[in-house]
């Protein structure tokens, strides 16, 4: 497993168990795809149906599962993802999410609009964060 340090800044902020996720599926990636993006976003794929990214960290989803249209396809051709937002949530999780970030407008969003909005509050806080 990588140690801590070589983690996304994003990883290093969540808990073990997230990090054990990502590292120990990236391990198994690299054997099977070598050093690269494609090991990379093997294990982010892995993260992601039992984590969603909530501002700078991963936090534990209540369902597991893909998150996102992007996460439900499988092969090696890019698909689209959210950024770890779990765009599969209902609504009413999405406005609590929304809460927790300081999304401005939440309550008028559609269930896109919300994705879309806590995704761009994600990169935001993951910006301050590396800035910190």
């Amino acid at each position: 497993m990588p140690a801590k340090k070589d983690l996304p800044s994003t990883l290093q902020r969540s808990e073990e168990h997230a990090q054990a996720v990502y590292g120990e599926t990236l391990d198994s990636a690299e054997q099977t795809y070598g050093d690269g993006e494609r090991a990379h976003r093997t294990a982010f794929a892995a993260l992601k149906h039992s984590y969603e990214k909530v501002g700078d960290h991963w936090e534990p989803k209540d369902e597991k599962g893909p998150s996102d249209e992007g996460a439900e396809q499988s092969g090696p051709s890019d698909h689209p993802t959210r950024g770890g937002v779990d765009a599969n949530a209902s609504k009413q999780h999405l406005l609590q999410v929304a809460r927790g970030l300081d999304v401005h407008g939440r309550s008028t969003m559609t269930k896109a609009e919300l994705v879309d909005a806590i995704q761009k509050a994600n990169d935001r806080a993951t910006r301050k964060a590396r800035e910190d």
